[in-house]
């Protein structure tokens, strides 16, 4: 896909398990990746610096207002068109088109937000700028410094008229059964990124799987020859020690199942350079 001469700004906040995929994706339709932390408690920040995007931290949600000055302050630059998302729990990948279609839209600020449902919203174009909870904007740079300049009273209307300005509500997207991603599919997937990310698969299932394979196969024989007959007590040993046995080895299985997939996705993050 042709790249946009755009910068994309991610802003949220405890993003660890999706923030590479995002910054990834955001990478495949823009020239520039930055991300704007709201004070994360994980490994967010480390994994976004770990894949070399830029990070800044924001100690508080800023208004679109501040979120405009704050750009202009900082060391970025100028001459790209910005989209600027806000990564809510409700964010999917599959957002990006719509979101990237806004930015080929040639406006100079524009700004969606969510709502409830039924709060009735006459004009959009009325509702004071600095209030609105905003979930996507894009601002160039003639949109960028008019939007720093407003008032904290200012309005759409009150934007100058030589600029294209669009607020509105954001309309949500009707959601289709489709595969979802690993680390949102289900509680399961998150624990399995978890376990490849450990990068010590053998030390997880390995040594236990190994130490209930021996225990399991030594009992089994002497279970074997202490019991002569078949009542409830041996048969429920005999069963216990060939479960044992069985998930020893199921243990070492997967163990080494981890560790070659491990190995893999290293081999694939090698071949695009991403440092680890």
């Amino acid at each position: 896909m042709e790249k946009t001469g755009e910068r994309i700004i991610l802003i949220g906040r405890n993003l660890e398990l999706k923030i590479i995929s995002l910054i990834i994706r955001a990478r495949e339709i823009s020239q520039e990746v930055i991300f704007f932390d709201l004070g994360s408690e994980d490994e967010t920040i480390e994994l976004a610096r770990e894949i070399e995007c830029p990070v800044y931290t924001i100690e508080s949600d800023l208004s679109c207002q501040d979120l405009s000055k704050y750009i202009l302050d900082s060391d970025l630059s100028l001459d790209y068109t910005n989209l600027v998302i806000k990564i809510s729990d409700e964010w999917k990948l599959s957002d990006f088109p719509i979101v990237e279609n806004r930015s080929k839209e040639s406006w100079d600020i524009f700004i969606a937000f969510t709502s409830e449902e039924d709060e009735l919203i006459e004009d959009t174009n009325q509702l004071v700028l600095n209030s609105i909870d905003f979930s996507h904007m894009v601002l160039s740079k003639k949109g960028l410094n008019e939007l720093s300049k407003t008032s904290i009273l200012s309005n759409a209307l009150d934007l100058d008229e030589d600029l294209t300005v669009r607020v509105t509500r954001l309309q949500k997207s009707i959601r289709l059964p489709q595969r979802e991603s690993l680390a949102s599919a289900s509680r399961f997937a998150q624990l399995f990124y978890w376990m490849l990310e450990t990068k010590h698969p053998l030390l997880l299932f390995g040594i236990p799987g190994i130490v209930l394979f021996v225990l399991g196969y030594n009992l089994s024989g002497n279970v074997l020859v202490t019991f002569s007959e078949l009542n409830t007590t041996s048969i429920g040993v005999t069963l216990t020690t060939i479960a044992m046995t069985l998930v020893g080895l199921f243990a070492i299985m997967v163990a080494l199942i981890l560790y070659i997939m491990g190995k893999q996705v290293e081999q694939i993050q090698s071949q695009y350079d991403w440092s680890r």
